[in-house]
């Protein structure tokens, strides 16, 4: 099905990098209940916020507090099993986690891109130092398109141009998920697509990565 959010009328309409967007402060975020992910200021020193719309969506169509859906997310065989995912909207992180804890894997995030390859490339540092392939600790990296400070397809480059990573396979996860979108993630190494909000599709692509 097709979920849309209509707005009254627009004001403006911006091009911005997602490099030019911040992490809002926390006093911001709890003020703003959790519906801002992230914000910029312009030449004019206006300030742009944007809006999580996956937690409008989730609040509004209930989806994420269906039981029903991760209900039928099955285990895993396979043991020690680590995903290491990026998402700046609180509502996917956790419908990732709930998925990946009925798949029982273990998983560890990030907020934005920028935080995710820092984490990474302490982890790859780290098993380079205990001279053990990367991996051995780390089997699947999951990461969502639009974030602050630094989208997933920059991510993506990040780690397919840093050898430390070959044979971790990298999944997009985004709402976004036209042919253009997939193809753009194809064209800077993504290994699987998978559209947001589907954790039974998810956890199946999860599992045909994980064995």
């Amino acid at each position: 099905h097709t979920q849309g959010f209509l707005v009254k009328a627009v004001d403006n309409i911006l091009r911005l990098d997602w490099s030019a967007m911040r992490v809002p402060p926390a006093m911001l975020m709890a003020e703003m209940g959790g519906m801002v992910t992230a914000i910029t200021e312009l030449k004019d020193k206006r300030l742009v916020m944007l809006l999580d719309v996956e937690k409008v969506l989730a609040e509004t169509g209930h989806f994420d507090s269906d039981e029903l859906i991760f209900k039928s997310v099955q285990p895993i065989t396979q043991q020690n099993r680590t995903v290491f995912f990026a998402d700046d909207s609180s509502v996917a992180r956790n419908q990732i986690s709930r998925t990946l804890d009925a798949m029982h894997v273990k998983h560890l995030s990030a907020i934005n891109g920028r935080q995710a390859w820092v984490e990474l490339a302490k982890m790859a540092d780290y098993a380079e130092s205990a001279n053990l392939p990367l991996k051995n600790l780390l089997q699947v990296i999951l990461t969502d398109v639009e974030m602050p400070e630094m989208d997933g397809y920059m991510l993506t480059r990040k780690i397919k141009a840093d050898k430390r990573f070959n044979g971790i396979p990298v999944l997009m996860h985004s709402s976004l998920s036209s042919a253009s979108n997939k193809q753009l993630g194809k064209s800077v190494g993504v290994d699987e697509y998978v559209p947001k909000f589907e954790p039974q599709k998810l956890s199946q692509t999860l599992a045909r990565l994980l064995a």
